[in-house]
């Protein structure tokens, strides 16, 4: 099993495994980020299965597409969308199950692993920590440059978390903090960038946000 451990050296593209966790539903993307910001889709899936079968055979179901994922595609990084608070305590349950096989398969190949909320993946897309699935399935168009949406939802919202992870984590010179499983960084990486630097509108939206919260 090859060890994808934390590069010391910056390098000039990262590949990010992303999970929208999810017992019924789970998003699985593979996205190459480069240091200048652009991404690539290599593949995206949804896997998971009916509310019918036993919690060990639905949890079955993503460890093995995780562990069928990670040695496939060997991403540097894996990102996971974090649980949030909400009153469907199944579904809470259910996240929380389908993130901690995904942790799981992760550590046991080293590979770094980030917590990401759903706000943070919005606002690194868009711009806003409050937009809506059709605007940030938009801005993942854009940046991907898809003519068509990914289907369904959850593989864009883990295109997005790959996306988002990449540009908010530091990924490139900087690395990352995974003992706390957590990408949240002072500043992303694009925060110093010069007026003639070019970024995509996403990526522009973050930077003004940026500066007004200093």
């Amino acid at each position: 099993m090859q060890d994808r451990s934390r590069r010391s050296q910056p390098v000039s593209q990262l590949r990010v495994c992303a999970v929208d966790p999810g017992l019924t539903r789970c998003g699985i993307a593979v996205v190459d980020i480069s240091a200048n910001r652009k991404a690539e889709l290599v593949d995206v899936v949804v896997v998971g299965s009916p509310g019918t079968d036993p919690i060990g055979e639905r949890l079955a179901v993503i460890d093995k597409a995780m562990d069928t994922w990670l040695d496939k595609y060997q991403p540097d990084h894996l990102a996971i969308e974090r649980m949030f608070a909400q009153n469907n305590t199944p579904t809470i349950i259910g996240t929380a199950q389908a993130s901690g096989v995904a942790i799981a398969a992760g550590a046991r190949r080293n590979v770094p692993t980030a917590l990401l909320t759903p706000s943070e993946v919005k606002a690194a897309v868009t711009g806003s920590g409050s937009a809506d699935k059709n605007q940030v399935t938009s801005m993942v168009m854009r940046i991907l440059g898809l003519k068509a949406a990914p289907k369904p939802a959850d593989a864009a919202d883990a295109i997005a978390i790959a996306i988002a992870h990449a540009w908010r984590g530091g990924l490139f010179g900087r690395g990352l903090d995974t003992g706390k499983l957590t990408s949240r960084s002072a500043a992303s990486k694009f925060s110093s960038a010069r007026p003639e630097t070019s970024l995509t509108p996403a990526q522009k939206l973050w930077l003004a946000a940026e500066r007004r919260a200093k």
